[in-house]
């Protein structure tokens, strides 16, 4: 089973090999809950954050974006079509590496946009890397999208590997009065039972990972 934690272990890999070795890495996760604040151009904006921060110097191109948009009533922020336009800036200069978790759970309309502007950072700049997940429904959307660059892994969850991830996190609980020996059961009935099959995306015809020597 794929979670967020299991996203962030990519991520904190990817951040390890990339220390010293001249590349950007950012990523992204993806809410239901917060679906009416994640949009296409905050969520790409925030990796265009994260990007620049990773830099030791700002490319001109981008500090003179920033400045540009300062000169609109209000300061507004940058548009998708400036945010994809300074990651790709970004990644034609140094590797560049997207993390994106639970992609399904991006609104419908603003998850096509994404897509259309990863598939731009794509053909711009083809050495870049996207790691993506999400649950199968989307999967053929996401192979469209991204013009057939997809190389995909399933991943179905064993029932043990679910009951003994399960049993970790309920000896952390916190507050243990709260559980007794039924409820307990039937957590770890209920929820092996209802465990979806999801699947990882990785835009290299190489394994993620080793793209960093």
């Amino acid at each position: 089973m794929l979670t967020n934690w299991d996203s962030s272990l990519v991520i904190d890999s990817l951040c390890d090999k990339a220390r010293g070795e001249e590349a950007a890495v950012a990523g992204f996760y993806f809410d239901f809950a917060a679906q009416k604040e994640q949009s296409s151009a905050s969520m790409m904006g925030a990796l265009l954050k994260q990007a620049v921060g990773g830099l030791e110097n700002v490319p001109r191109e981008i500090a003179r974006a920033y400045e540009d948009q300062k000169k609109f009533l209000g300061g507004r922020g940058p548009q998708l079509a400036d945010i994809v336009n300074m990651l790709q800036t970004i990644a034609s200069e140094k590797p560049t590496f997207i993390c994106i978790d639970a992609l399904d759970e991006c609104v419908a309309g603003h998850r096509v946009k994404v897509l259309n502007s990863l598939n731009e950072i794509l053909r711009r700049s083809p050495d870049t890397r996207i790691f993506l997940t999400g649950r199968p429904h989307i999967q053929a959307e996401v192979r469209n999208r991204l013009s057939g660059r997809v190389t995909t892994m399933r991943i179905t969850p064993r029932r043990q590997d679910i009951i003994s991830y399960l049993h970790s996190r309920l000896d952390e609980d916190t507050t243990p009065d709260a559980m007794d020996s039924t409820l307990e059961a039937e957590i770890l009935r209920k929820i092996p039972e209802n465990i979806s099959e999801m699947y990882v995306k990785a835009m290299t015809p190489e394994e993620l990972p080793q793209v960093i020597h």
